[in-house]
This record gives structure tokens, C-alpha cells and sequence, in this order.
């Protein structure tokens, strides 16, 4: 069978992550991230920890986008670790797509907040997490070491419920 054939081009849909794509999730985290990827070690025990929270946007063609929500114990608060979409495939609504299919899980899992850290200059990614009804609940100078300053942005999920 000709595989190339069968191919489609479009997403097939958001499923939590499997063990088996930690090797795809690592080449498409440093494709997004070129210089804040995770390291395959830490990507890994990522996943061993928060599976259920690790979600993949799967299409014929490969993984197109991640994100990955860690919640706390107390299940009262989850945050938003990672969110990425593949060069290619970005301006199509994938990053919007993960992230309320993550929501919309954490909100059945009983979650009362998710937060979330961001770049104060990524616009595209501000824009997003407002539009998906996040606020700025904090500024975080030096979040990430010096110069790498951060805004917190909240969302309570109760009213998701």
C-alpha cells in the first residue's frame, strides 16, 4: 500500500499524549522552541508525572502541537506548561483547539484555576489566553533568571463547570 496516498493534510484531533510520541514531541519542541526547548530527559519525566494532562494534536502528517497542563495535588490550581504549534501549521486555530480541549478537562477534573506564564512581548500568545477569558493576575520580573520576565495570567474554570 502506498502510504503518501492515504496521507490527509488536516488535523485528525486533540488525544493525550502517548509514550510512543515522546520522540516526535522532543523534534517538534525544539522546532518551536529552538532556545527554551525541553531538554528530552526533562520532557520525558514530564510525561511519567502529568500524562493525563500531556495533550498532542495529531494529523496523518504528524504532530502539529502540544500542551501540557500540570495540576497540583489539591486539584485546586493546574498550569499551563507548555504550548506550541509547529511553524507550518500556525494562524489555523490549533493553539486555540488545545487549549479548550485542556480546559475543558481540567474543568471535569474539578480544577478551580489555571494559570499560566508568558512572554510580556508575545502578543500572539496574550492575545489567545484573553480571548480565552485568562487575566493578568501577576508580573514576574526575572521569572526565568535574569531578563526573562514573565506576566502570570489566571483563569478560574468554575463557571466551565
Amino acid at each position: 500500500m502506498n502510504q503518501g496516498s492515504t496521507r490527509r493534510s488536516e488535523p485528525e484531533g486533540v488525544r493525550t499524549a502517548a509514550e510512543a510520541d515522546l520522540d516526535q514531541l522532543s523534534r517538534i519542541d525544539n522546532e518551536i522552541f529552538p532556545h527554551d526547548a525541553y531538554p528530552y530527559f526533562v520532557l520525558r519525566q514530564l510525561f511519567d508525572v502529568h500524562s493525563d494532562g500531556f495533550l498532542v494534536l495529531d494529523s496523518a502528517t504528524g504532530l502539529l502541537g502540544y500542551t501540557l497542563l500540570a495540576t497540583k495535588p489539591d486539584v485546586k490550581t493546574s498550569w499551563v506548561l507548555g504550548l506550541g504549534v509547529v511553524p507550518g501549521s500556525r494562524g489555523l486555530g490549533h493553539g486555540r483547539r488545545l487549549m479548550t480541549e485542556g480546559l475543558v478537562r481540567l474543568a471535569a477534573e474539578g480544577v478551580g484555576e489555571v494559570r499560566l506564564s508568558v512572554e510580556p512581548t508575545n502578543v500572539i500568545a496574550l492575545n489567545l489566553y484573553h480571548s480565552l477569558g485568562f487575566g493578568v493576575v501577576e508580573e514576574r520580573p526575572g521569572f526565568f533568571g535574569a531578563g526573562n520576565d514573565r506576566l502570570i495570567m489566571g483563569l478560574p474554570l468554575a463557571d466551565r463547570r
